[in-house]
Formats: structure tokens, C-alpha cells, sequence
């Protein structure tokens, strides 16, 4: 169906390599069970947003890094659009809670972006993965070392790499 799409001019969703990759990632078993992040909606939730904010962080040190940024942002308010109607919520209430989520998606940038130019992460983990609520102290050990890493080896990513889903 590819060249259907190529023949009615339409790009291919060059963010959902990269976009799919964070999404495996998030859903990984330790950050469950090691990290104690509630395995709920919400928390699953939580963890791509944190993720995915640790990657538009990576993009935007980039020249080029603006318009893959922007595309992964786009990829996901397709996917949550989609998941919050799998749900049952309707037309009138999706936006409102897209538009949410949105906000959600760009206080982690910026409370991820403050606490790495601080070197500690810490505060903004409980605040966007644990509600606020600490989790105890291993397992919030395990997810600042296991985020730390994560945003480590992006910074060695090249981003032709980092765009076809290759995460570190």
C-alpha cells in the first residue's frame, strides 16, 4: 500500500520508526517492576512521555533536530488520539484531552531539560512518574540510572540512527 500513499503524494511517517522504538523502550518490564512505575495507564503513560522527552531533548541540540522533533510530537498525539478512543472517549472530549497531554509532554521537556542542566533528575521522576508520590529509594535509584543511561548513549547516537528507531 506504499505506493498508493506515494501516488496520492502523501510522506511516509518518518517519525514512527524513532516513535515506536521509545514506545518498546517504555514498556519494558524493569521500569514496572525494578522502577516500581505503576503499571496502569496512566503510569505507562507517564513512562513513554519520559522517554519521549529525554528524545526531543537529544533532537534538539541538532541543526536539523527541529522538524523531527515536531514529527515526533505529531506521531504522538495520532497514537494517544487513537488510544483515547479505543477508550470510548468522543469527539468533543478527545481534544481536551489531547491538548492535556500536550502540556504534560512539554512540562516533562522542560522539568527533564532543567534537571539534567542541574544533574539531578530526581524531582522531576517523582513528579511526572510517581505522581508526586516517591517511590522508595532502589527503585528510584533504578529508574535515575536507567534514564540517565538512556539519555547517555542518545548523546553518542547519530541522528540518521536515532531517526530509524536505533536506541541505545
Amino acid at each position: 500500500m506504499s505506493w498508493l500513499r506515494k501516488l496520492r503524494g502523501e510522506k511516509p511517517d518518518e517519525a514512527l520508526p524513532l516513535y515506536n522504538a521509545v514506545v518498546m523502550r517504555a514498556r519494558a518490564e524493569h521500569w514496572y517492576r525494578e522502577g516500581a512505575v505503576p503499571d496502569t495507564v496512566d503510569g505507562r503513560f507517564d513512562m513513554i512521555a519520559t522517554l519521549l522527552a529525554v528524545v526531543m531533548l537529544r533532537l534538539e541540540v541538532e541543526p536539523a533536530g527541529g522538524e523531527p522533533a515536531a514529527r515526533l510530537a505529531e506521531r504522538f498525539v495520532d497514537d494517544m488520539d487513537g488510544q483515547l478512543r479505543e477508550f470510548g472517549i468522543g469527539d468533543i472530549i478527545v481534544g481536551k484531552h489531547i491538548g492535556k497531554m500536550m502540556s504534560m509532554l512539554g512540562g516533562r521537556l522542560g522539568a527533564y531539560r532543567d534537571g539534567l542542566a542541574a544533574g539531578d533528575i530526581g524531582p522531576a521522576l517523582v513528579r511526572n512518574l510517581y505522581r508526586g508520590t516517591a517511590a522508595d529509594d532502589g527503585a528510584l535509584a533504578h529508574v535515575k540510572a536507567s534514564v540517565l543511561a538512556f539519555h547517555a548513549g542518545l548523546t553518542t547516537n547519530p541522528l540518521p540512527e536515532l531517526l530509524a528507531g536505533d536506541l541505545p
